[in-house]
Parts: structure tokens; sequence; C-alpha cells
């Protein structure tokens, strides 16, 4: 059975989507930039190895990543998952795990990269908006796409009522991304584009609002 790590950095909801989900893989570890990461006890009561590498505790970038790879490497893993892991990677980290590096964004990629996207969504007035589970790449939220979800952005919407629709979309996702990963059912091309083995994409139209 394949195995993967999640790295967090705070609560872990998208780690406790993947820990409730019934993956074709097992989560080796969970490990955090921050020792008072909430998303820590979760996964200790669940029985996951946890491990802690403090970002604080390093002069630079790189010799903090250094650290952190060597830390999930001594799990074995074939993925590492980023589950709200609020650092930025730097190019020999990414490289390092290239094909099997996965990032959870909060937005319909390439729209919205970066933070505080949902008050950036509704600023702008948009009818569509989603998450996005993508190959994490030097080129920050940008790397190829596995799979989005959309939701509808509805005219009474807060930041916090949007940010809600969307994390129950993430919830589902992640896990279906993980698992096509650890079961072969996508690849990473030379090209840089996900393929699918097997996979059927739907053809019809999303309309929002809807049409009369």
């Amino acid at each position: 059975m394949k195995k993967a790590v999640i790295l967090i950095s705070g609560r872990g909801s998208n780690m406790q989507a993947l820990l409730k989900a019934k993956l074709p893989c097992a989560i080796a570890a969970v490990v955090s930039n921050r020792a008072d990461a909430p998303g820590l006890d979760i996964a200790k009561a669940r029985g996951i190895p946890t491990a802690v590498v403090e970002h604080g505790s390093y002069a630079d970038r790189d010799s903090f990543d250094s650290a952190l790879a060597k830390t999930i490497d001594a799990f074995n893993p074939d993925f590492v998952a980023l589950a709200g892991f609020m650092r930025i990677l730097s190019a020999g980290f990414v490289s390092h795990y290239h094909g099997r590096l996965i990032n959870i964004h909060p937005s319909l990629l390439p729209a919205y990269g970066g933070l505080n996207t949902h008050s950036r969504a509704l600023h702008d007035g948009v009818k569509i908006h989603g998450c996005t589970v993508h190959f994490v790449t030097t080129d920050v939220d940008h790397g190829p796409i596995i799979i989005q979800a959309a939701v509808p952005v509805l005219q009474d919407d807060t930041e916090q009522s949007l940010a809600a629709r969307v994390l129950r979309e993430e919830h589902h996702i992640y896990p279906q991304a993980l698992a096509w990963l650890c079961t072969s059912q996508i690849e990473l091309n030379a090209q840089g584009k996900v393929l699918f083995q097997h996979q059927k994409q739907s053809g019809f139209t999303l309309v929002s609002p809807g049409l009369e």
C-alpha cells in the first residue's frame, strides 16, 4: 500500500477530511511547522505519527526545507499533501518531490492565487467560485490542476458564508485527488499536464445564476 505524509500549520480541517476518508493508502505521518497546531492532537488521537519542524528555528528557508524534507523522508512516503501548510517552499524542496507533492487551494485556479481568496472573489463580483487540488511547482498556486469544484456565489454571501461553502467542497475533492494518486489513476506527463487513465469527464454546462 502506498503512503502519504500530510503537512499542516493549524487546525487541519482538510487533514481531518483525508483521515476520515477511506483512502487506498496509509497516512504515514502528520508534520507541522508549528508545535501548537491543533491538528497534531487530532492526528495523535487517531494513532497517526506526528512530527514538528519549527520554521523559526532555522536561519533561512533552504535550511528549514532541508530539515523538513529529512523529517518527511524518514516516513518514506509516496506522496506529500499540503493541508493548510502556511509556508512557501523552496525550489529545491519542490524539485525533490516533483510529481508527488499536492496542495488544496480555496479558489478556481489560476484565478485568485495567494491569500484572501474569498474576499477578493466577492469584491470582483464573480458568480462562481470554488477550490482546486493541484501539483505543487515553483510557480506558487499555479501547478498542474488535478481536480476542481465550483460553487455559486450568492447575493447575500459574506466572506465567512462563501468560505464555508467552498470548504465543504475542499473536503470532497482532496480525498478524491489523493485516492487517484494512490491508485495510479492519474499521472503528470513531461509537458506538465495531468493525465487520467480511466476517468470520464462530464460535458454538462454549469451556469450561475441559472438561466430562465
